[in-house]
């Protein structure tokens, strides 16, 4: 078990917050996580939009493709009747 040790104040915690103060952020690394979690996070969600888009603007080209398709075939068919 460790020992507990005396700051100069005699506060028995005096070295520990010293340990944690140490480990902390300062306000700009704070706020320079926060803007880039920020960034990220739009980033993912443009991206799920622009694949969701992307998913109805190539099936709906499909759907209109096979339309077409059929449409011309079964003009071909009713011209050769």
């Amino acid at each position: 078990m460790r020992a507990i040790v005396k700051s100069r104040k005699g506060c028995i915690f005096g070295t520990y917050t010293k340990k944690i103060r140490n480990k902390m952020f300062e306000f700009q690394q704070y706020l320079g996580f926060i803007v880039a979690m920020t960034v990220i996070t739009m980033a993912f969600w443009l991206l799920i939009f622009l694949i969701g888009f992307a998913c109805y603007w190539a099936t709906g080209g499909t759907i209109e493709f096979l339309k077409e398709k059929k449409a011309k075939k079964q003009q071909l068919e009713e011209s050769q009747m």
